[in-house]
């Protein structure tokens, strides 16, 4: 283990999350992780199956006197999206993560970290590993390409697995249950456009938009932060009403699950005169600043000149006005708000990828919705918008939304837990990020689901990190809930101890009442 990682508590959590961080892992580069962890079954003798999309299923039996306790199944996926800052030299394909202590935080130096979901694997080999920890018979669950669509879970054979107790270990929030998700589809859009040679005298520019704060797609969607591609959009169509102009590339965003802060654009213009760019620059600077002063005080737009290049190929005038128009129609941003849980979105779009390829202008966006129907109407929106521009759509990544259950046995286990633990009561919420939860209840039936983790913030992003004394926290509550899970049995999808856990879990909250009236029921 890393020497800056042996002061962390727990010392066997943290051992394995430096050993995984030296592991590259981005999506779809999966292949080392997943031999990391069939190695360590081989080595810990115990039992487990890979298939062809890299997933690992890991088995444990029930430790002394929890041998005939409910199986449970953990589950976290093995990848993680890799971002880094600018001017930072990193290959997130062969070179390991250099984590950082800052105070309570574990970070990487300019990079993502991967604690999405490096946390749940530490997790679960602590548990795989350790010989004197209690706990049910277990089946571990390690997929790969979550961030991409789920790709790997959606591949796992059901029949490998035989538990109807099912945590997930994805989430980001401590003392925080969640109870359902959205479900999501990638939208790749493809438009075809014509190139000619620049002919004549012609100026080229670059306009640069940036200084924003980006973000995961379905955690900060509602937090107001501006998408850089829709933004230079703004930029471009206002620009035509003042000069002829053809774009020469078009380019921003690096996931369609996280919100571009950064975007560029290549022009062509014979007419630059026509206007003083230089003054345009500062209109538009002072009217994002206006706009976005709240929420994103670092938001720049610079357009500058470029010497020397020759030989350019630009995009023709319609293909120009139909990335445009493009642009300014297709849907990003929040769809509509949740009436069954405050404050939670219930569909979005995110539009996450610009590209100039050879022959046409790509673009990615990722629709998000705890209803399958909206889901659906977005898409029929981006059709119709591509339609406009006889762009071509394909639909990828489609994964079902998790549905919240009125009732959970092991929602209750853990709510008597944290009671018991911290003398307060948990939130119950759902989130409009994506869980592989959804996949799993559609490939298993009826299993009784709940997921939690630490805090982790700015997830997706070269500032994530974790708070190690959350991790220590959130980890002292699995290992509690496992203890807690050998005294129910399992009828179906419920434990015959289920009522007497509800009854419990208020009487424990009447008891703190009388003593600390800001407890609620």
């Amino acid at each position: 283990m890393s020497n800056k990682l042996k002061k962390l508590e727990p010392e066997i959590v943290f051992k394995h999350f430096g050993r995984i961080s030296q592991i590259p892992r981005c999506s779809g580069n999966e292949k080392n992780i997943s031999n990391y962890l069939v190695e360590f079954a081989v080595e810990h003798r115990l039992e487990f199956k890979r298939d062809k999309m890299l997933n690992v299923i890991i088995k444990k039996p029930g430790t002394s006197g929890y041998e005939d306790a409910p199986t449970v199944i953990l589950q976290g996926h093995m990848d993680m999206v890799c971002q880094k800052d600018d001017g930072i030299n990193h290959n997130f394909d062969e070179e390991p993560l250099k984590l950082e202590i800052d105070g309570d935080f574990l970070k990487a130096k300019g990079t993502t970290l991967g604690a999405d979901n490096g946390i749940a694997l530490a997790y679960c080999l602590a548990l795989l590993e350790s010989e004197d920890i209690s706990h049910p018979p277990l089946e571990v669950v390690f997929t790969t390409q979550e961030e991409i669509g789920m790709l790997g879970a959606k591949k796992i054979c059901g029949e490998n697995l035989s538990g109807k107790i099912f945590i997930n270990l994805d989430s980001e929030e401590e003392g925080v249950f969640l109870a359902g998700c959205a479900g999501a589809v990638s939208i790749k859009t493809k438009l075809n456009v014509t190139f000619e040679n620049i002919g004549g005298e012609n100026l080229i520019y670059k306009i640069d938009v940036g200084g924003l704060k980006s973000g995961h797609s379905g955690l900060d969607i509602d937090k107001g932060r501006a998408n850089a591609i829709k933004l230079l959009g703004r930029i471009l169509n206002d620009l035509r009403k003042y000069i002829d102009y053809r774009i020469i590339s078009i380019n921003g965003g690096t996931q369609n699950n996280v919100i571009p802060g950064n975007s560029e654009v290549l022009i062509c213009t014979g007419d630059a005169g026509n206007i003083n760019l230089d003054k345009f620059n500062r209109k538009w600077n002072s009217t994002l600043t206006n706009e976005l002063k709240f929420n994103e005080p670092g938001v720049k737009v610079d357009i500058n000149r470029m010497e020397g290049i020759s030989n350019i190929k630009c995009v023709d005038k319609a293909s120009t006005e139909k990335v445009i128009s493009y642009l300014l129609l297709t849907p990003n941003g929040i769809y509509s708000m949740s009436k069954e849980v405050n404050h939670l979105p219930e569909s979005s779009v995110n539009l996450g990828i610009v590209n100039t390829m050879e022959d046409y202008i790509y673009f990615e966006s990722s629709i998000r919705s705890s209803i399958e129907t909206k889901k659906c109407e977005l898409v029929d929106i981006m059709q119709a918008s591509a339609k406009l521009i006889g762009a071509e759509i394909q639909l990828e990544g489609n994964y079902p939304g998790w549905q919240y259950k009125q009732n959970s046995p092991i929602r209750e286990i853990f709510k008597k837990v944290y009671i018991d633990m911290y003398e307060e009561k948990p939130k119950i919420t759902a989130t409009h990020c994506g869980l592989e939860c959804g996949v799993f209840e559609k490939k298993l039936g009826n299993i009784d689901i709940i997921s939690f983790g630490p805090d982790i913030y700015d997830a997706h992003t070269p500032k994530e990190r974790l708070s190690t004394s959350s991790a220590k926290r959130t980890w002292e509550l699995l290992l509690n809930v496992l203890k807690e899970i050998k005294q129910t049995r399992q009828k179906g999808l419920g434990y015959n101890a289920a009522e007497e856990l509800d009854s419990m879990v208020r009487r424990r909250i009447e008891e703190r009442k009388e003593r600390n009236s800001g407890i609620e029921d």
